[in-house]
Order: C-alpha cells, then sequence, then structure tokens
C-alpha cells in the first residue's frame, strides 16, 4: 500500500445562520486551494461528500461549483462519524492507487435529519440522543462513583479552549458553576453536558506520497486507522460505562501504527455529551478505567490542551458531517505547529476519535508528522 498524508485544509465558521448546504461546502473548498498554492482543480482525483443531508448528488454538485471534474466522486453517510469514514474511503483510494489526490468535505446544517435515528422504533419518546447519554452517564456513575461535577468539569474545559478557536459555535466560557445549574434534560444531563447541532464545514485534501511532497512541504501522515460498528441500536453494547466499538477500533489503530496510548501527544475525542469524553479516554488507554473524571480535572486545573484543544464538540459545535473531519484538521495543524493560541508543544503523534450513535460505530485515526 502506498503511503497517504494530509495536504491541507479549510472550514468554515460554526454558526446557527441560515445557509445552503452547498454553499456551506464551497466555502470550506476554498481555503484549501488557497493554502496549497500549487494545487490546482485539475490536481483533484477524487470527491467525497460526508454529509447525513437529503440533498442528491452532493459531491458531483460540489465539485462543478468548485471547477473540479474528479474520477471518482460520492457521498459518505454514518451519522456523527461520517466524517472520518470519509477520510477513510479516501485513504483506501490512495492506498490501493486509484487516486492520487481526494478532496474531503463535510457539512451539515442545525437540522439535519442524522440527529435522530428514526429506524428504533422500539423506544417510543425516547429516541433522542440524550436518552442514551444518561443511561451511558448513570452506569459509569454507578460503577465508578463518577459525580455530576466530574461531567462539569469537561463542558468548563472545552467551552474554555474553543475560545481560542476561531471557527468555533460558542465563544463564551462557562464555569463549573454555570455548568451544574444550567437545565437538567434528564435526571444526570444538563443542557451544558451536550454538543449543540449547527451549520458548518470543513473540507481536507489527502495525497499520495510521491504528489504530496509537489504540493506541501509539511504533510502529515495517517498511520493507523481503526474501525468498528457493533450494531444501530445503543443496548448492543455490553456494557453501557464503556464504549466496545471504540476499544477495538483504538486497538487496531494502535497495531496498525506501531503506536500506544502512551505516544499520544494530543487528541480529538468525541465528546458529544459529557460522559463521552470521560469514557473515551478509559477506552482509548488514555487514562486508567474509572479515572477519567479525575484525568479531566487535572487538564482543567493545569490549563492542559492535549485533550480537545479546539474545544472539542461540546465547546465549537456539532455539524454532524463536518466533525470527524474538523477533528483531523485539528490534529494536522497540532502536528505542524500551526494551531497558534491552542499549540499542544512537542506535539509529533495524534489521535483522533470520532463516533456515532452511543458508540455503535467507531473510527480511530492515528496521525504522525
Amino acid at each position: 500500500m502506498r503511503k497517504v498524508g494530509i495536504a491541507g485544509g479549510g472550514i468554515t465558521k460554526f454558526t446557527k445562520s441560515d445557509i445552503s448546504i452547498e454553499s456551506l461546502m464551497v466555502s470550506a473548498v476554498k481555503p484549501v486551494f488557497d493554502s496549497i498554492p500549487d494545487l490546482s482543480q485539475g490536481d483533484i482525483d477524487a470527491v467525497l461528500t460526508s454529509t447525513n443531508a437529503n440533498n442528491k448528488y452532493l459531491a458531483n454538485i460540489v465539485s462543478e461549483l468548485s471547477g473540479i471534474s474528479p474520477k471518482i466522486a460520492h457521498s459518505v453517510e454514518s451519522l456523527c462519524n461520517s466524517g472520518t469514514n470519509c477520510i477513510v474511503s479516501a485513504y483506501a483510494y490512495i492506498s490501493s492507487g486509484l487516486a492520487d489526490t481526494a478532496l474531503i468535505i463535510g457539512s451539515e446544517k442545525a437540522d439535519s435529519p442524522g440527529l435522530v435515528l428514526e429506524w428504533d422504533k422500539s423506544r417510543g419518546q425516547y429516541k433522542h440522543p440524550i436518552y442514551w447519554s444518561s443511561m451511558f452517564t448513570s452506569a459509569h456513575m454507578r460503577k465508578f462513583g463518577t459525580t455530576l461535577e466530574d461531567l462539569a468539569y469537561v463542558g468548563a474545559k472545552n467551552h474554555r479552549n474553543a475560545l481560542d478557536n476561531p471557527y468555533a459555535l460558542f465563544e463564551n466560557a462557562y464555569s463549573i458553576e454555570d455548568i451544574m445549574q444550567s437545565k437538567h434534560l434528564t435526571e444526570n444531563v444538563r443542557l451544558l453536558d451536550c454538543s449543540m447541532p449547527c451549520n458548518g464545514s470543513a473540507a481536507i485534501l489527502l495525497a499520495s506520497e510521491d504528489h504530496i511532497k509537489k504540493i506541501c512541504d509539511q504533510p502529515v501522515w495517517i498511520t493507523g486507522i481503526g474501525q468498528k460498528a457493533i450494531s444501530a441500536g445503543f443496548t448492543r453494547n455490553e456494557d453501557l460505562s464503556s464504549m466496545k466499538s471504540t476499544i477495538i477500533s483504538a486497538a487496531d489503530a494502535y497495531k496498525m501504527s506501531k503506536k500506544t496510548h502512551n505516544d499520544i501527544d494530543v487528541a480529538e475525542l468525541h465528546d458529544a455529551f459529557s460522559i463521552c469524553e470521560i469514557i473515551e479516554l478509559e477506552d482509548l488507554g488514555l487514562t486508567r478505567k474509572g479515572e477519567g473524571g479525575s484525568y479531566v480535572r487535572r487538564l482543567h486545573e493545569t490549563d492542559d490542551r492535549k485533550i480537545n484543544p479546539r474545544g472539542g464538540l461540546i465547546g465549537s459545535g456539532h455539524p454532524l458531517g463536518a466533525t470527524g473531519i474538523a477533528q483531523t484538521i485539528e490534529i494536522f495543524q497540532q502536528l505542524q505547529g500551526k494551531a497558534e493560541k491552542r499549540q499542544v508543544d512537542g506535539a509529533k503523534t495524534g489521535l483522533v476519535h470520532n463516533m456515532s450513535a452511543a458508540a455503535t460505530s467507531s473510527t480511530v485515526l492515528i496521525l504522525e508528522q
């Protein structure tokens, strides 16, 4: 297989303003070309779009609007981890030799049909994601003694980090007390424990080793990939204090990259809800089981930005199809040393974790300088 790297990326401001999804996507494409002067539309072999929107033929439409005539064009839909699944598809095209370059564009609107999985009628009125997050929270609290205050530290840290992210939806910090007193949606999930749907788009360019050297002086390499889908219903998780698909995906990504959790300098985790970050820290091996809450507290108290330096989903907003791509761009910039105020010193190896629907599927990427 050929080596595959990241050459550039572009992100739009995450907002609630009304704009078409086609316009969002094109707005993310332009910064990619602006950041790579030697890249032309004729260089793009594949255009892949990541979205849960019902719009038809988006990859071809956005290609035409951007002046690109690719060999390959199609969309990828996998709820919240559509973005990283799209990146993996592009990786496969390039590593196999079917393409030399691939432009991946993720986008979503705040009213995305991907917000609720309609097929699972057995849950009645409890189809909204806040209910599975509440069950995961209850399970972790029972097993490990995690508290509502532990959860508040996740939101406080990520909203604070988001202040240095110019593309973030939120532009205000929230104290532990603010989060503790925010509206309860269930007995253990508060409004400020939740990521928010919004409008946003992100685009990223992947290329083969031979081609990337012609257009980028500082590529970042994708060295590890792990993916696992266990079901469509979250009750297939054997233990709601853990996320099976994340554990399996992480193990595969570490093995492929020949890295371990000890090598990770910076990570973007899928904090759809506060409990997710705590569980993911444990399942990725970044801390011991049951210690995710205390780990987040230390990060907050020391202003350590190793985890979710751009503010995570909670601070940045969560446009479903764009999220995994925005996470990957953050790690790309961190490893290039170009993350500005968010920069984690000495970052050489990074991790992206992106999941869907209560971790019924997960994707983990390992990136290296």
